[in-house]
């Protein structure tokens, strides 16, 4: 019986690395509550501990539309041709950001997200009505605004915030909300909920699977050890139940 349970235990062990969870968010550079919930929800959290369970995922488009001509493609945007550009902008910066050797405090997707937080902080106030990816890439050590620059005001840009589109445009059910955020590529109404004002808490209920470990990292979220631990002692008494009876 003792061999079983190392055994069982065994397997919970081999259970409990947590992979990371695919998160999407699309959303649109001139939205405020695109801006809102990456500064004050999003950047927050997956610059924190929670940050190495996210696989992040940004989609530069919301409610946007295109229509191709040729080569080109024009966009209509929610809030206007300012946000059309502010898309391409952080669709080129998705596509080109690269990290140097000498950047060992960044990785190439989290200093994607700090350019793109930086943007969105400074919202839609432009100093004499620049858009302000030079000075973010500046302030965040992306070297080569030059080559996103480039890409945002040619086909490049186009194509990239076209397939941003496409993407968008595929989500079931479709679109009706800027920012929208899915777990696992899967929209969920309560999950997108509590996302927009709890990330941290909404990854850990994605994190709560009964065939892996909570985090210790989401353990001063409420509510989420007890709902884990809860789940795990079901599946090991039911587990035990049926070995030994």
């Amino acid at each position: 019986m003792m061999l079983k349970l190392l055994g069982l235990f065994g397997l919970f062990a081999l259970c409990s690395a947590q992979a990371k969870v695919p998160v999407y968010v699309y959303y649109e550079s001139l939205c405020p509550d695109s801006q809102a919930f990456v500064t004050q929800q999003l950047y927050p959290s997956v610059k924190g501990p929670l940050g190495q369970f996210v696989d992040l995922h940004l989609v530069p488009f919301g409610k946007s539309n295109y229509t191709t001509l040729g080569a080109d493609v024009q966009f209509t945007c929610h809030h206007g041709p300012n946000e059309c550009y502010g898309n391409k902008v952080q669709a080129c910066a998705i596509d080109h950001i690269q990290v140097n050797s000498y950047q060992k405090e960044n990785t190439r997707e989290s200093l994607t997200l700090e350019f793109i937080n930086c943007l969105m902080k400074i919202g839609n106030n432009f100093p004499d009505s620049i858009y302000p990816g030079e000075k973010c890439a500046r302030e965040t050590g992306v070297t080569n605004w030059d080559n996103i620059e480039r890409c945002a005001n040619s086909t490049e840009g186009s194509k990239s915030l076209q397939r941003f589109g496409d993407l968008t445009n595929s989500l079931q059910p479709g679109l009706t909300s800027v920012p929208t955020i899915t777990f696992r590529q899967k929209y969920d109404h309560d999950a997108q909920q509590l996302a927009l004002t709890h990330f941290g808490a909404a990854l850990c209920k994605q994190l709560a699977d009964p065939s892996s470990k909570l985090p210790t990292e989401c353990s001063s979220i409420p509510g989420a050890a007890a709902e884990k631990s809860s789940a795990l002692f079901a599946i090991l008494g039911a587990i035990l139940l049926s070995r030994f009876f």
